[in-house]
């Protein structure tokens, strides 16, 4: 089975205007390891150095890094370093996939009825709420009928078409609704508005963060997303072959099915599940944040990491 290895390093530069008497931070940057991608190793550097530092897995089975800094700074810098061995899977037999009526009826609360994890997908969450305008932008890739991945496939080619990429043109806490009217956003905005499109239909559709391959393979068109944190979706279609797991990945910003160019960090409702870093902080007045990131494929034996 072939395999592709794929290293990342995300720096996170904070220069403060005054000094932070204390800071308290949480970062998910460990790349998940799971039946599609291996953790080969990971490291985490963090200047100054914190006075307390644990890790820890979340409810969803991400890796988390919570660390405090108690001596006053006036800047911060976190650099992770992780690589990962990605295995390639078949293509998903999508014309095969259940009825997404089926799927979503099967979820249906019913007293005594076994329970799936996976409803809670279903559900509305911070960032991504209930909008009556995304059931209707969706209703059209679901036909009475439909195999469901066949219809999550039709509706990522159609937000790929009538949504615009334009870096910077939302912030983090930019309503949904906002990015829909639109018709403009980021990764982000992209990944919450198909998710949401989803779950309106009463389809489990949950958040991915990871990054992008930086240099696309020779004859390759680059990708919106690279050289940043990336997210993208997975729709839970249970059942369908080639996907063991049940959980099938889109990438609608590139309008794409993930594969050997998108390395996963971890899983969550929407982005405030999975923030790559955040914190509390006391002092500090104005902020500056630098973010670079770099994706690249390995070849031959592997380096050490630096």
């Amino acid at each position: 089975m072939a395999v592709t290895v794929l290293e990342v390093t995300h720096e996170t530069h904070y220069e403060y205007a005054a000094p932070v008497a204390q800071a308290q931070h949480v970062a998910y940057l460990e790349p998940l390891s799971d039946a599609r991608q291996q953790l080969l190793v990971h490291e985490l550097h963090i200047e100054p150095s914190p006075a307390q530092l644990t890790h820890d897995t979340d409810a969803y089975g991400n890796r988390c890094v919570f660390f405090s800094l108690n001596q006053p700074h006036r800047s911060l810098c976190v650099r992770s370093v992780g690589r990962v061995a990605l295995t390639h899977c078949a293509a998903p037999d999508a014309e095969r996939s259940p009825s997404w009526q089926d799927v979503a009826a099967a979820l249906r609360y019913e007293a005594g009825a076994r329970y799936d994890a996976a409803v809670e997908f279903a559900q509305p969450s911070p960032y991504v709420p209930r909008l009556l305008a995304l059931r209707d932008y969706a209703v059209p890739s679901f036909p009475a009928g439909t195999a469901l991945a066949l219809g999550a496939l039709d509706l990522m080619q159609r937000l790929h078409a009538d949504f615009e990429f334009r870096s910077s043109s939302t912030e983090v806490d930019t309503p949904l609704i906002e990015a829909f009217e639109q018709r403009s956003g980021v990764c982000q905005d992209f990944a919450h508005l198909m998710i949401g499109m989803l779950r309106m239909l009463g389809l489990p559709a949950r958040y991915v963060s990871g990054y992008l391959l930086t240099t696309p393979p020779t004859g390759q068109p680059a990708l919106q997303g690279a050289d940043a944190s990336h997210a993208w979706l997975q729709v839970y279609c249970p059942g369908t072959a080639g996907l063991p797991d049940g959980w099938l990945e889109l990438d609608p910003t590139n309008n794409l099915v993930p594969g050997d160019s998108h390395l996963r960090v971890a899983l969550g409702r929407d982005y405030g599940d999975v923030t790559p870093l955040r914190g509390v902080i006391r002092g500090g007045g104005e902020h500056t944040l630098r973010v670079g990131v770099n994706t690249r494929k390995l070849e031959g034996p592997l380096p050490a990491v630096a």
